[in-house]
């Protein structure tokens, strides 16, 4: 059987560069690993980690095709995040203009979760721990 040490990183790219950038590095808190600018591609590359742990690579490209993501397209359906204390993190994503979902709870665990989009509307899930 294969063996899978861990996720190594999350490719997202995104239609607008800096709100993108702000949005995960302001708002998230992740912080910038290193960032380049690809003439040849008219792109850039971020990388950012979370806890010291590399994480997501967000990209820009120019034009770049819009991809189905709601309610149940096939693919990616949400990144998840585990936070401490739900209802502190609903509160700070209400007073950045995030327009959370109500809180929900999972049928399963019993643990609470909500959702909001980034820039580019991508599903992102908040769970209690």
């Amino acid at each position: 059987m294969l063996k899978i040490n861990k996720v190594h990183h999350i490719a997202i790219i995104c239609s607008d560069y800096e709100v993108s950038k702000h949005f995960y590095t302001k708002i998230l808190g992740f912080e910038i690993l290193a960032e380049a600018y690809r003439s040849e591609r008219d792109s850039y590359k971020l990388d950012l980690a979370l806890n010291g742990n590399y994480s997501i690579e967000l990209f820009s490209f120019p034009n770049p095709p819009s991809r189905v993501s709601r309610p149940e397209a096939c693919g990616l359906r949400h990144l998840a995040f585990e936070v401490d204390d739900i209802q502190k993190t609903r509160h700070y994503l209400v007073e950045n203009n995030l327009n959370p979902e109500p809180l929900r709870t999972d049928e399963f665990t019993n643990k609470r979760f909500t959702f909001i989009a980034d820039p580019d509307n991508l599903p992102i899930e908040f769970y209690e721990a």
